[in-house]
């Protein structure tokens, strides 16, 4: 599981069947700096992630996300899922490793 904040949302014009009751969000991926408590910005170019929510994470909000085989084991059946939201994050405790 990786963290990531929500920078936006996806809006599709036809979805599949399988996706309905949920929506896709943008999200900038935490690196070691963040954790550290540095800014979200300037984003990385290349670095966003388009990821399936059904949980109801907002913009702004720090979210614990899955990728690839493990995004679809929430799924009864095939999903063309990339990356699936697991978990909406209230608070982060970081202590860095001591040097």
């Amino acid at each position: 599981m990786r963290l990531g904040y929500v920078i936006g949302k996806v809006t599709l014009s036809a979805q599949d069947e399988a996706l309905k009751g949920a929506r896709f969000l943008l999200v900038q991926p935490f690196d070691h700096a963040q954790f550290a408590g540095a800014p979200m910005t300037p984003l990385a170019k290349g670095s966003t992630v388009v990821v399936y929510d059904n949980l109801g994470a907002g913009l702004g909000q720090i979210i614990g996300f899955t990728e690839g085989a493990e995004a679809t084991a929430p799924f009864s059946q095939p999903t063309p899922v990339d990356a699936y939201n697991a978990a909406i994050i209230n608070q982060i405790f970081y202590t860095p490793p001591a040097a």
